[in-house]
């Protein structure tokens, strides 16, 4: 069995489990997207809470695993021909599980593309912008008297739910009949706009029935279910 004492970051986040997936991570729409596909493929974990209040993400430790700072990351202990592997961005680490395990993502080429295409979709488009806008509308963005920075990422938003709208208007999920990790990476993200972010009304959310289906069935799930409160906070 590896010895993950070898990262530096099992020395702030001990590893009970170390031949388990180590998860370092918050309930934000980023990191629940790791979250609820461990919990979708059933492969076993171990959850590490890095906290923003304390700056856990500035720490040497964490910055050992993600010298971006950013949440969430992984630690394999059963990587690629059996070796530890270390990974960030929750893109990257949707499609390294998918690959593992088979799941989630079709197995023919074209249809593997185009899944990362829409992660993609999602990584460069909805959620920037749909952070932005949470930004200019319900934290410290809200007190700009100019309002024009704000009813930019509106609008950028709607045009996103459009696109989104449309392609799941013939489809039950993002790639068809099968759910995908392109709807595990795009639905926490409209669920945080319409829910955390309160943005709803703004964004003129009833006008994008196919959306709203799917993230109703999106939240159903009980993976989903699970994964939206892993790590639990402190």
């Amino acid at each position: 069995m590896t010895d993950l004492a070898v990262f530096p970051i099992t020395q702030k986040w001990a590893a009970q489990y170390p031949d388990r997936i180590q998860l370092y991570s918050l309930p934000t729409p980023n990191g629940v997207k790791v979250s609820i596909m461990l919990e979708e493929t059933g492969l076993p974990y171990e959850p590490h809470l890095v906290s923003f209040e304390t700056n856990d993400q500035m720490s040497p430790a964490f910055l050992s695993l993600n010298p971006n700072n950013k949440i969430p990351a992984i630690l394999d202990p059963n990587g690629p021909d059996g070796k530890p592997i270390a990974l960030f961005e929750s893109g990257a680490i949707l499609i390294y599980l998918a690959e593992k395990t088979g799941k989630f993502m079709p197995q023919d080429a074209a249809g593997r593309y185009e899944t990362m295409q829409w992660i993609m979709f999602q990584m460069g488009g909805i959620g920037p912008m749909f952070g932005q806008l949470g930004f200019f509308h319900k934290f410290a963005g809200k007190d700009f008297e100019d309002k024009r920075p704000r009813d930019r990422y509106v609008a950028e938003s709607k045009r996103l739910l459009g696109v989104l709208n449309q392609r799941l208007a013939t489809r039950a999920w993002i790639m068809g009949d099968d759910y995908s990790i392109a709807d595990i990476a795009t639905f926490p993200w409209v669920r945080n706009l319409i829910g955390f972010y309160g943005a709803g009304d703004l964004v003129g959310f009833a006008d994008f029935p196919h959306v709203a289906r799917a993230l109703e069935a999106f939240v159903a799930r009980p993976a989903v279910v699970k994964g939206l409160e892993i790590p639990k906070r402190g």
